[in-house]
């Protein structure tokens, strides 16, 4: 082959491949583009004020296509379909509880995006901010609304798979004190210190006393639910295979994702409820793989979301393990209730 058949094979590969990025940019540009604009037959959402404190009604981030994508929106509990009032305010993730919120959002950058977290108070303004050091998953925020918390993937983005780790952070909305890494906590297992390199944490959920919470401790392949005491800085592991915890307003259950033998590897979880007292274990209703952290939406009833058409729908179930699961509303994820 003569030097000029090489360099024509060379710039028609490139030419090839130049053709190929810019179709791909274009093709990103006008999706984001119809991401803009209102899909008939979705929700009706307008421009609004949006507060934490305004009573029977439920926040989330809007997933519906539209001018108000990915912003705080709020709608009566009673009524998750009706039309939705837009705040403004954009969360990746997204959680409130007595007046206080936090918000994991997304810094665009030239280049690449980085992540933070913000505490908002109850008409959604940041009261202070924290940097997120990497994809946000999860979000909580303490009853009384003293403790927020965090999780973050920093190697891997699925909790599907073994190949990831996380960090999860918790912060005093009162005195901005932060604890970067739940990994600085002593684990007890199996009533013994225990030391592992390989310890990741993730969702966390607070009881009401501004102490006690519970997380996943996923180590050595398998997980675990572990109570945590902020201030003693320990967490104790309580029951094996429990993903994503998150507490009953009564304190006395834990509603989690489990892995199940014989599921898809990248759907393995269904939904249970733990019985804090007796550690009996209740397989719910909804038959679908389920990879997030419910939501109590009261004593009897949980909220979570599955893929919809435009990224996720809320779907309830009752948390005795009875009924049928059955969607509330459609675009929608990370919802909290202001009873």
């Amino acid at each position: 082959m003569t030097l000029r058949s090489r360099v024509l094979i060379l710039l028609s590969a490139l030419a090839v491949l130049t053709a190929v990025a810019l179709t791909a940019v274009l093709h990103a540009s006008a999706r984001a583009g119809r991401r803009d604009q209102v899909q008939a037959g979705g929700p009706e959402v307008t421009a609004g004020t949006v507060t934490l404190t305004a009573r029977h009604r439920m926040v989330f981030r809007n997933m519906a296509w539209g001018p108000h994508r990915d912003e705080l929106t709020t709608v009566p509990a009673s009524d998750p379909s009706a039309p939705r009032t837009a705040s403004g305010v954009k969360c990746l993730r997204f959680y409130a509880a007595a007046g206080t919120g936090v918000c994991l959002q997304a810094v665009h950058g030239p280049v690449s995006d980085t992540y933070r977290a913000l505490v908002l108070n109850a008409t959604l303004h940041a009261t202070a901010h924290y940097d997120v050091p990497g994809i946000p998953s999860r979000a909580r925020v303490s009853p009384t609304g003293r403790y927020a918390s965090w999780t973050a993937f920093v190697g891997g983005d699925s909790y599907a798979g073994t190949d990831f780790s996380t960090r999860t952070a918790i912060v005093d909305t009162r005195t901005g004190t932060l604890i970067p890494s739940l990994e600085a906590f002593r684990v007890l297992k199996d009533g013994r210190a225990y030391h592992a390199a390989d310890a990741n944490f993730w969702g966390v959920t607070f009881a009401s006393d501004d102490r006690t919470f519970y997380a996943t401790l996923a180590t050595k392949g398998s997980t675990y639910l572990v109570r945590g005491d902020l201030r003693a800085r320990t967490v104790t592991t309580l029951h094996p295979n429990v993903e994503c915890p998150s507490l009953s307003p009564d304190g006395t259950r834990v509603a989690y994702k489990k892995r199940v033998k014989g599921l898809p590897k990248d759907a393995p979880w269904h939904l249970y409820v733990l019985d804090l007292r007796t550690m009996r274990e209740t397989p719910l209703a909804e038959s679908r793989s389920v990879d997030d952290q419910a939501v109590w939406k009261d004593d009897r009833t949980l909220v979570y979301a599955l893929p919809g058409d435009y990224g996720a729908d809320l779907y309830e179930v009752p948390a005795d393990g009875t009924g049928t699961a059955r969607r509330l509303t459609t675009s929608a994820v990370s919802p909290a209730y202001v009873p």
